[in-house]
Order: structure tokens, then C-alpha cells, then sequence
């Protein structure tokens, strides 16, 4: 069944995407394929979550906000004003309500990709993850951050979100709580020796 519908959303997303979208979204996919691997977690989900997860990311500020108006989308003040992020919200909605999709994990994975969240789970981590080392990626630290990945899935997931933090913060914008949150949690456990 899950089989199934990685076709029918891989058939979609083609012709939903732009190109550099779409690439992009191999990359993940590829990505989250190997850490699922890795890490000892489900391949099928892995690769459904990645291909779902920016499915929204090319709607237009007005089109993200209109979504989340007509269905009654519950999301918290900073998503709305750093709107960018309320992609994977619409996202996990769209997975949900378009292509049938009730594994809350995967849900999960595709709405909390942005900005990490509490409790996160492995998918969840995997999706967060492959979405800053897939090979497309370019940017400074990457190739430490894939480096660690090899080691390590929460020591991976606690460089990138310190790499978000800095950023963030280094162009003065806002920073959603649920990412501070994600953070704290994985020092906990780095400190509880876990």
C-alpha cells in the first residue's frame, strides 16, 4: 500500500514542482532513503515524508495564508509572520487530505521539518536531517554536518539546529520556539550521557 502511494505522489510532485524544487526533493529523498537505512528506521515512510515535505514550499506567501484560513489550520503567531515555515503545515495537510496519508509519524516529519519540534521521533529527525545534507545542498558546514551524520542522528540533528539558530539569528529574524525546544532536548540527552 505504501508502495502504492509513493507512485501516485511521485507522479504528482513532478508535475506540481519546478524543476530545481523537484531535484531538490530527490536529493531528500535520497537522503533520508540512507539515514532510514542507517538508523534502523522504516525506508517506505522515509521516502514518502521526503517526497511530501516541500510540497508547499513554492505557494506564494498570500497562497499559504489563504490555505491555512480555509482549513481551519491551527498555527501559532510566528508561523504566520515567518510565513515561510508554514509550509510544512500545509504540507502534512495537503499529505493528509490529498493523498490519504494517516501515519502521524510521516505527518509529522513533513510539518515539523522547519523548525524541529518536541519529542521528535527518528523519521522526524531523518526528514530535518536529509533536508540540510542532501547532495544538492551547498552552503558552509555542510560536509562537517554529513560527516556527523555518519556518526551520530541526534549529534546531525543538534549541529543542524545550531546552524539554524545562528542563522536566524544572524539575520534578525524570528525564531520559532519549537526549535529552541528540539535543541534543549537533544542537549538533555547529550548531557544525560543518552
Amino acid at each position: 500500500m505504501i508502495k502504492d502511494k509513493i507512485v501516485e505522489v511521485l507522479n504528482n510532485i513532478k508535475n506540481h514542482m519546478s524543476e530545481k524544487r523537484y531535484l531538490h526533493t530527490l536529493g531528500v529523498v535520497d537522503a533520508a532513503v540512507y539515514l532510514a537505512d542507517k538508523y534502523g528506521e522504516n525506508i517506505e515512510e522515509a521516502k514518502l515524508a521526503a517526497l511530501l515535505h516541500d510540497y508547499a514550499k513554492d505557494f506564494t506567501e498570500e497562497e499559504l495564508k489563504n490555505y491555512i484560513h480555509r482549513n481551519g489550520i491551527d498555527v501559532d503567531e510566528i508561523l504566520i509572520v515567518a510565513y515561510q515555515l508554514l509550509h510544512g503545515r500545509v504540507g502534512a495537510h495537503i499529505a493528509k487530505n490529498r493523498f490519504h496519508i494517516n501515519n502521524q509519524d510521516i505527518l509529522n516529519a513533513i510539518d515539523n521539518h522547519t523548525t524541529g519540534s518536541r519529542n521528535m521521533s527518528n523519521l522526524e529527525k531523518i526528514i530535518y536531517l536529509a533536508d540540510f545534507i542532501e547532495v544538492g545542498r551547498d552552503y558552509p558546514g555542510v560536509d562537517d554536518l554529513r560527516i556527523v551524520a555518519e556518526e551520530s542522528l541526534d549529534k546531525a540533528v543538534l549541529q543542524a539546529l545550531n546552524n539554524t539558530i545562528k542563522y536566524v539569528l544572524s539575520i534578525d529574524k524570528l525564531l520559532h520556539p519549537n526549535t529552541i525546544y528540539a535543541r534543549n532536548e537533544l542537549m538533555m540527552k547529550r548531557e544525560k550521557g543518552e
